[in-house]
């Protein structure tokens, strides 16, 4: 059985997961690290959820940080190779979405790698549309951004 924390970046379980995948993102970003490194600091991500097996090991995570006055941008949407294809992702990604909700925000919005067709099919699957390049992303030509209406 899954189940979901809601915390913030300070939750060492969201820490090491983060540190997981920095690690696998250096594959994809080569040369444009030091841009992506600088838009993934986790320090602003004041709501995060971790995700737990029933043993109560940390096996994905997201957090959401505002991004205007009606959007939340979803960040650090991680599940490791060994939980992929189980739905957690999915669960993650649902109680981001409910709690930008909750927080009355109307939209999600979100940056992925066109590198990573498995992220583009997922956020797809999810209703995610595609829009042009937000903030930081508008040059940022390996970039694919989504937004949906919650």
């Amino acid at each position: 059985m899954i189940t979901i924390k809601k915390t913030n970046s300070d939750n060492p379980d969201f820490k090491n997961l983060v540190i997981e995948l920095d690690a696998d993102l250096k594959f994809y970003y080569k040369e444009e690290k030091s841009f992506y490194g600088k838009l993934n600091n986790i320090d602003k991500i004041k709501h995060v959820i971790v995700a737990y097996d029933e043993h109560k090991n940390a096996i994905g995570c997201g957090g959401i940080k505002e991004f205007s006055q009606n959007k939340m941008e979803i960040k650090r949407m991680y599940v490791p190779n060994n939980y992929r294809k189980k739905g957690i992702a999915t669960i993650i990604l649902k109680g981001l979405e409910n709690w930008s909700s909750e927080l009355n925000f109307e939209k999600c919005i979100l940056e992925t790698l066109k590198e990573k067709p498995y992220a583009i099919e997922f956020y797809k699957k999810n209703d995610y549309k595609i829009i042009p390049n937000f903030g930081e992303y508008i040059n940022a030509e390996n970039s694919i951004c989504f937004e949906k209406r919650i």
